[in-house]
């Protein structure tokens, strides 16, 4: 079963107790959206802002593999699929919209 996550930037709502699917894609949200490097206990948890005022393709492809890679240590029930970006390119807003496979 695959699904769409967007990460819009107001997005943050947290369910406890959420089972299964919803927990995955909680957890999901919450590793996208959160700076490598401001977890105290495990400062690689996230994914890194140096891509920021990078050029668009470039962005793209370091945000991609961020995520990628953050996606597989630390959500592997997760599995990415896509990644559309959305926003306004012009004035510099993208946020990613990630389609991942959950596996049980």
């Amino acid at each position: 079963m695959a699904e769409w996550v967007t990460l819009e930037p107001q997005s943050n709502e947290i369910i406890f107790g959420a089972k299964e699917v919803q927990e995955v894609i909680q957890n999901v949200k919450t590793i996208l959206s959160t700076r490598k490097g401001t977890q105290p206990l495990d400062r690689d948890f996230g994914i890194s802002l140096d891509f920021l005022d990078s050029p668009v393709l470039k962005t793209r492809a370091l945000a991609e593999q961020d995520c990628f890679m953050a996606l597989r240590k630390y959500e592997p029930r997760a599995v990415l699929k896509q990644i559309k970006w959305n926003g306004d390119v012009i004035n510099g807003k993208l946020w990613p919209e990630v389609k991942i496979q959950v596996v049980l």
